[in-house]
């Protein structure tokens, strides 16, 4: 369901509903990722006993199978991590070859450096047998069934652990017996979208939503054609910016076929479109399919080529031919397919398209294999990324407030603090007397939310929020008074600065005094029953002399309860462990094209992808204070340095930089650690999403 108009933008209605179409289309909407909760409410409401929701049968995949046996023999936490948690996503417990479990374990190399002392051997004989076993019942993501008789009269129906009711079949099950699935699906970007227009009207900046056309914004094209996309919905992601930048277009329709193309196993397909794009010559792969792919060069794109390219070539019904792209997602499609494939090379050759040229169009029909889009999908996702990209170039506070608040995307909160601050924007301090729980963005300015500060909850956040309507907080004691933190609370709200602006000028452990002093007093009077005078001015001591603290100690403690630091980037705090000569920096990278250069680069995302051969190699994302650097481990890389690479943390990168059609990335060839010796004692790390300091003996 999208305000997405079919006849401007082409959108092909056979996909949807045809003559031949035996099932009925899927309908698929999207929410709010924090109202979807009340939407199922009001469903099963209005649906009572007619009403559940799809499950997903969990099978037993190595890892999970792992930490299971382990358990059983009596194995700690940490120690069946250190295994599991170095398996790769794609990796898998079935092995052609029959190597066992333990042997093709030692031979990944994320496992360098570990070894299976017993009872290991046993445990992981005993998960090789239970991988692809049924595990249990899980929530489909947003799958709904609404039946006209009581849904049991349908379907077997039982109560998941979250409560909700769940049918026991599958989608693909549910599917097949004919009942229609309703996908009510929970979207961070609309949230992300909704709060930046809200707080953007709290500001009463000029705003205009009904007479929004962000697709026809030129300064918001130009920034989408450069990749200067990131909290942007669908569009932020490494590979997309890469994509958006070495097409240098960032209109509309372009967008919608980028959101399609980028599929895993399109790359060549990519490289193809990007030269025609550029001006490459080209003509169809057969004048049958004549002006059926124009509008994306020639090159397949949508699920729906699928289907019109099998009609024109090989005479398929619209039924066959729609069965074919279905087929190409399914986990078992192999036997399917061949008999597909038989029919597709016999249909074709029947028209008299050539042996090679059916190949090659069938090579491009397999590139949709497992993950691909619908043009109708990616046009409507391509409107909320221009959304998206709209206000991030004209509102930006409120909108990197926005992202940050909805606690999503495909980086975390510190990286996103590192791109306001590339835009220009200043981060303020959390603030008791000016914070609300969410991030609040104004003209240049974001102001941190509350919902930052590690260790203080929700209920606390809306107290603060709440007791604050009814008169300011006008010193530390007012504020412990009428809030009543605990005191891993207050000492939280302490080092985040939260209540510096109560005591001005003063250091923390100043507040820190008082926290302690209010706690002796408070322990104090409920022992003798008494609350009403627990800050009546009785003669306190004076507060003593405190010296100037350290501000390498303040920047730990900030760095302990928020996971970044407020006005710096963290990599400038590693100067003294960094080469004096030698390193460039991320936004200079292009200059250095075709050259080996080496870099400091804090790690913030990455995924780990198999090549043709099944070698896991990396793209991974690195920054400094002056940019994103996106590189490739090529399995040699990946393999010597694996077991070193760790988010959060300060590495040398050494490598060379590629430049294709104009997009900046850097091979990398040697890693080194970081090690900050500076200050003496201090070692600074950022792990997911959170930095972790700890402080080690001067021996």
């Amino acid at each position: 369901i999208t305000n997405v108009c079919p006849l401007k933008h082409n959108l092909f209605f056979e996909r949807f509903l045809n003559p031949d179409r035996a099932d009925p289309p899927d309908i698929d909407v999207d929410f709010a990722w924090d109202e979807r909760d009340d939407v199922l409410a009001s469903v099963f409401q209005q649906y009572d006993g007619h009403a559940a929701m799809v499950c997903n049968h969990v099978l037993f995949q190595p890892r999970m199978a792992i930490r299971e046996v382990a358990k059983v023999f009596g194995l700690m936490d940490r120690e069946i991590s250190q295994v599991a948690k170095r398996l790769p996503w794609f990796w898998r417990g079935h092995d052609e070859s029959g190597a066992d479990l333990q042997a093709r374990l030692e031979a990944l190399p994320e496992m360098k450096g570990l070894d299976f002392p017993k009872p290991w051997p046993e445990v992981l004989r005993l998960a090789q047998r239970i991988v692809g076993t049924p595990r249990y019942l899980s929530v489909h993501s947003g799958g709904v069934i609404i039946t006209p008789r009581p849904i049991q009269d349908y379907v077997p129906v039982q109560r998941a652990p979250k409560g909700v009711k769940i049918v026991q079949w599958e989608k693909d099950g549910v599917e097949d017996s004919g009942l229609v699935k309703i996908d009510l699906l929970g979207n961070r970007s609309l949230g992300v979208i909704r709060d930046a227009i809200k707080n953007i009207h709290e500001n009463e900046a000029p705003f205009d939503e009904s007479r929004w056309e962000p697709e026809d914004d030129a300064v918001t094209q130009e920034a989408i054609a450069q990749g200067r996309t990131m909290g942007c919905f669908y569009i932020e992601s490494p590979a997309m910016r890469l994509l958006e930048q070495k097409a240098g277009v960032g209109d509309f329709e372009h967008l919608v076929i980028h959101s399609s193309i980028i599929r895993p196993a399109a790359n060549e397909f990519i490289r193809e479109y990007l030269r025609r794009l550029k001006g490459g010559a080209w003509k169809p792969i057969h004048p049958l399919l004549g002006d059926i792919l124009d509008e994306t060069f020639g090159v397949m794109v949508y699920q729906e080529d699928v289907t019109k390219v099998a009609v024109a070539l090989a005479g398929f019904s619209y039924a066959q031919a729609d069965g074919l792209r279905k087929v190409m997602s399914k986990k078992d499609k192999e036997h399917a397919l061949r008999d597909y494939k038989d029919r597709f090379f016999k249909g074709a050759r029947a028209r008299g398209v050539e042996e090679r040229q059916t190949e090659a169009i069938w090579d491009m029909i397999m590139s949709f294999g497992g993950y691909s889009f619908c043009k109708p999908h990616s046009a409507s996702y391509a409107r909320v990324s221009f959304q998206a990209a709209f206000l991030k170039v004209h509102y930006a506070a409120e909108f990197m407030a926005a992202v940050i608040s909805n606690q999503g995307g495909f980086y975390s909160t510190f990286a996103y603090v590192s791109e306001a601050r590339r835009q220009g924007l200043t981060i303020l301090t959390p603030d008791v007397n000016l914070s609300e729980i969410h991030w609040k963005g104004r003209q240049d300015f974001i102001r941190v939310g509350l919902q930052s500060i590690k260790n203080l909850s929700l209920e606390t956040q809306a107290r603060i929020v709440s007791l604050r309507r009814k008169g300011r907080y006008r010193s530390a004691e007012d504020f412990f008074a009428r809030v009543r933190p605990d005191e891993g609370e207050a000492r939280a709200l302490i080092q985040a600065g939260a209540l510096d602006s109560l005591a001005p000028g003063r250091d923390h452990a100043h507040l820190l005094w008082k926290l302690a002093r209010w706690q002796r007093k408070k322990n104090r009077l409920a022992c003798e029953g008494q609350t009403a005078n627990l800050f009546a001015s009785q003669g306190e001591e004076p507060l003593p002399d405190f010296p100037p603290g350290r501000e390498i100690e303040r920047l730990r403690s900030q760095f302990a309860v928020l996971g970044f630091l407020i006005d710096r980037h963290p990599l400038v705090l590693f100067a003294d462990a960094l080469p004096r000569q030698g390193l460039v920096k991320a936004a200079d990278l292009k200059r250095h094209a075709g050259r080996r250069v080496r870099l400091a680069g804090w790690l913030i995302t990455g995924k780990v992808v198999s090549t043709k051969h099944g070698e896991p190699m990396r793209f991974l994302t690195f920054e400094d204070e002056t940019g994103l650097v996106e590189t490739t481990f090529f399995p040699e890389t990946h393999r010597r340095f694996c077991h070193m690479l760790d988010w959060g943390r300060p590495y040398i990168l050494a490598g060379k930089v590629e430049e294709d059609y104009g997009a900046v990335t850097l091979t990398v060839d040697q890693v080194n650690l970081v090690s900050n010796r500076a200050n003496g004692k201090n070692t600074f790390r950022l792990k997911k999403s959170e930095i972790a300091l700890s402080l080690r003996s001067s021996q």
